[in-house]
């Protein structure tokens, strides 16, 4: 039993685990609750865990150090969402880099929340993996306590407050930005929101990138949108704009067709979320291929 009765007194999953288990949050890393511990992710090699409990200590670390360390982090790259006519799209590449080296061709960096909502993560691999994890536990949980659906309001400031609380690991460098996106059922459209690293919250009509390849994806979706769009007409788009990322940011990853790696790309409506195959994502990107060939 992770917590002992059944009288949790709360809906909110993180008052509940600072109250009754405060140790399983040093796992998340996330300052949130006050915890400023290393995340316990492969993620973050055990020379960083050790250089921070060095720092911690007060003991002297030559700066060459701290960037070989530093370089030995995952880092997840391009995400972006685009509101189309009847919901939202939301996706990301697949790669993630350390230091200057590609460290992972098939990461996910796209995670259903619920049956409306996704979230899109950048940032450090580690903890922004575990801040996707967690934050699909919380709304889980307020939504089983309280016997109704967390409002699409509701579920991007709950993100928001885990976005500031891990300011403390963001101020060692352990960034994470997320993109959360969905349908939201009582205004019947798809709705984007964006943050900051220290968790400042601000919704986009339109279209939204972010990461190392984010400002290229901004500019081709600028450039292509209509806010009319159809489905298909948005994933075009959606799978250009990465492709530019890529073309542009050494550490954005493209489709590779060799080993069958494709972007993440998701789709929410009022029916609720699917995944786009990536026998549908590839064929997105062959027809780019022609059109780019053919002028």
């Amino acid at each position: 039993m992770v917590f002992s009765g059944s009288d949790h007194r709360t809906s909110d999953f993180l008052e509940l685990l600072q109250r009754e288990r405060p140790e399983l949050l040093s796992k998340f890393g996330t300052g949130a609750f006050g915890i400023t511990s290393l995340p316990d992710s492969p993620a973050v090699s055990a020379d960083f865990r050790a250089f921070r409990y060095a720092e911690l200590k007060g003991q002297h670390v030559p700066a060459t150090s701290l960037m070989d360390l530093y370089d030995n982090l995952l880092e997840g790259t391009t995400i972006l969402a685009v509101v189309y006519n009847e919901g939202v799209i939301i996706a990301g590449d697949r790669q993630a880099t350390a230091g200057f080296q590609v460290g992972e061709r098939r990461i996910r960096k796209v995670y259903e929340v619920d049956s409306y909502s996704a979230i899109a993560i950048a940032g450090v691999a580690g903890p922004a993996m575990e801040m996707a994890k967690l934050f699909q536990v919380q709304v889980e949980f307020y939504e089983k306590i309280e016997g109704s659906q967390l409002s699409f309001e509701g579920k991007a400031n709950s993100l928001s407050n885990m976005v500031k609380s891990n300011l403390p690991m963001a101020m060692q460098g352990l960034v994470v930005v997320p993109i959360f996106a969905g349908y939201d059922l009582k205004r019947k459209e798809g709705k984007i929101f964006k943050y900051d690293a220290i968790g400042g919250q601000y919704e986009e009509s339109e279209y939204y990138a972010t990461g190392s390849g984010g400002k290229d994806a901004q500019a081709t979706l600028k450039k292509l949108y209509s806010s009319d769009m159809s489905r298909d007409g948005a994933l075009q788009i959606v799978a250009e704009a990465l492709w530019d990322a890529a073309d542009e940011d050494v550490a954005t990853g493209g489709p590779d067709f060799i080993r069958e790696i494709f972007p993440t790309i998701k789709i929410i409506d009022s029916t609720g979320i699917s995944d786009i195959p990536d026998s549908e994502v590839k064929e997105l990107y062959t027809e780019l291929l022609d059109r780019l060939r053919n002028g």
